[in-house]
């Protein structure tokens, strides 16, 4: 069972079969496809729903304003139905019209207050009595009133406060006012009929509108007086000023209707009528489209998902086929491929796959054969590098031979040459010498037979222990300007560098060498009082190492100079191999060499190399 889980885990994975990829790169491409219609879907359904419910509150904000005017013209058409019975009575007195009064008042219990006001603003008669004889002329309602049916804004109860009840929370009542004129007599009126209709009653007529608008969901109502004071609406609302920039949504928490009445034309009030409605319960249907949509396609999505792994298996199992094969062909248990039959993809792939690995097979036969071959010539290689080894050791044994050659030639054989003259010149002379002089020259004879046996001992000590290697080209070359001081009398100094003063090696050696010949020919030809030896190095842009990797580098500058009398170098000086000597030096470390010299005027000599 264990083994059955692992195979199918296996299958499922895209790493190891290209069914599974294709599986799940087909369910990544619906699910994002899910995703994006999901939203699409939830977008639009709720850009709808929003649209529908702010076009439905608008619809209940205008049935709540138009309910709220058509109440309104009822009540004022009944008190021109009362004030026109008034004016038709025979009894005018202020008993009957009382009574008049005080029976629409049961039949209208909305009316708080009705009473009949002469032209001069008197209360001549009133329900109950009540503001009987009070003086109104300065009220707006009366003075609207004499004019044409008048219907005013909300109010506190002003002159109503004695004889009618106070509000359940202690605050004065608030009334609607209502007049309309009596009838004229002989172009004059005769007076006004005015009502105060009761605040609670419209109320109680809004919140009956709102509840037979829709009982299924939550709607709150704000009902704004004609200068934005909220009359009906939530509690945090209630009292406010209602302005043309005021949130009605509550930072969106609520979707809003409004009707605003610009006009009292059809016996309205320029009231605002607000209906909204929370987003969350509005846009309730919305969010639930989302929610099914998003699932049916992630199960369309699932589905196709596991029909392309299981379509894609079945239409594979050949390219399957051909992959173990390869794989045998690798471990070597076969040799070739058996091409797959068909005309598809998976036999071209097979032929191609076959082609290639017979040309495999071909060019590892070739290799074989080629590795034979490449052992042969290595072992000839190996036989030709280790004669030019020794060819490499001779040439190195014949240059030292010339280097010791150059160096008895400045040394032994120039104090022997000098010796052979004087004794050629004492055999030539003797007759002509007394025992004096014949003393003397042999005296000179003698020392420069010491001489040159000193300084072939010397050059015998340089060719056995050379101080470079082992303690820098500085302190070597300072150490044998020391002694060229001593043994010549010229003052000789050193600058360098400590980089270059470190340099240690052949290369090294062999500028000590060129430093050395140059200080005997300075001795033995330039008369000079003073030699000065400069080393500097330099720093180059990085040369690129055999490993790929930038290495940095060097340049090395000696120059040597003394005061002395100078030459031409362009005279040939026959048995002269001194600067000869210095040029193939020179050349072994492939060093620039350059030389400047005029009678009179000294010798410089600048070598420049990589250290």
């Amino acid at each position: 069972m264990k083994k059955k889980k692992g195979n199918l885990i296996q299958r499922l994975d895209p790493r190891l079969h290209l069914a599974a990829a294709i599986g799940w790169s087909v369910f990544a491409l619906v699910m994002l496809a899910a995703l994006a219609a999901a939203n699409l879907a939830a977008g639009d359904a709720e850009r709808r729903a929003r649209a529908d419910a702010e076009r439905l509150l608008t619809q209940f904000a205008t049935q709540i304003r138009y309910a709220l005017t058509m109440n309104l013209q009822t009540r004022r058409s009944i008190v021109q139905a009362s004030a026109a019975q008034i004016t038709a009575s025979s009894d005018r007195s202020n008993d009957a019209l009382r009574r008049h009064l005080e029976a629409v008042q049961a039949q209208f219990p909305e009316f708080a207050w009705l009473g009949v006001v002469d032209d001069r603003g008197r209360v001549v008669a009133s329900s109950g009595g009540v503001l009987h004889g009070t003086d109104v002329s300065a009220q707006p309602w009366f003075r609207q009133g004499r004019h044409r049916p008048f219907v005013g804004d909300v109010h506190d109860a002003r002159l109503l406060e004695k004889g009618l009840p106070q509000a359940p929370n202690g605050q004065p009542l608030r009334f609607v006012d209502v007049a309309v004129p009596l009838a004229q007599t002989a172009g004059r009126n005769v007076g006004v009929l005015g009502a105060h209709i009761s605040w609670t009653w419209i109320e109680r007529l809004q919140a009956e509108l709102l509840r037979t608008l829709d009982r299924r969901q939550r709607i709150d109502l704000l009902l704004a007086a004609e200068d934005g004071t909220v009359l009906v609406g939530p509690s945090n609302w209630l009292g406010r000023k209602l302005a043309a920039d005021s949130d009605v949504t509550d930072a969106g928490a609520y979707l809003v209707g409004r009707h605003a009445v610009q006009t009292a034309d059809e016996g309205g009030l320029n009231w605002t009528v607000i209906v909204r409605q929370d987003v969350q319960s509005a846009l309730a249907p919305a969010r639930t489209i989302h929610r099914e949509v998003f699932l049916v396609v992630l199960m369309a999505g699932l589905a196709s998902a596991a029909a392309a792994v299981l379509v894609t298996s079945m239409l594979m199992r050949r390219l399957a086929a051909l992959a173990d094969e390869a794989q045998a062909v690798r471990r070597g248990a076969q040799r070739m491929l058996a091409v797959p039959a068909g005309k598809d993809e998976v036999h071209r792939i097979g032929a191609t796959l076959a082609e290639v690995v017979e040309h495999l097979q071909q060019e590892k036969q070739s290799l074989l054969t080629l590795n034979t071959e490449l052992d042969a010539r290595v072992t000839e290689r190996t036989v030709r590098i280790e004669r030019m080894a020794d060819e490499a050791r001779h040439a190195a044994v014949n240059r030292e031979r010339l280097r010791l050659a150059r160096d008895l030639h400045d040394t032994l054989a120039h104090s022997l040459m000098a010796l052979l003259t004087q004794i050629r010149l004492v055999r030539k002379l003797r007759s002509r010498f007394d025992d004096g002089e014949l003393e003397a020259e042999l005296g000179r004879a003698e020392g420069v037979a010491a001489s040159g046996l000193a300084e072939a001992r010397a050059a015998i000590a340089q060719m056995r222990h050379n101080g470079v290697r082992d303690a820098g080209l500085g302190p070597a070359l300072r150490e044998l300007l020391a002694r060229f001081g001593e043994r010549s009398g010229v003052a000789a100094s050193l600058r360098a560098d400590r980089q270059a003063a470190d340099l240690a090696g052949e290369r090294a050696e062999t500028v000590f060498r060129i430093v050395e010949e140059a200080l005997h020919n300075v001795e033995r030809h330039a008369q000079a009082r003073s030699v000065r030896v400069a080393l500097q190095s330099t720093a180059t842009p990085a040369k690129l190492a055999a490993d790929g990797k930038s290495a940095p580098s060097a340049r090395v500058r000696v120059e040597i100079v003394d005061d002395g009398i100078g030459f031409d170098p362009a005279l040939l000086r026959p048995g002269h191999y001194g600067l000869r000597g210095i040029q193939e030096q020179a050349a072994l470390i492939e060093a620039q060499f350059e030389m400047h010299s005029r009678p009179g005027e000294g010798t410089r000599i600048n070598l420049e190399f990589d250290a």
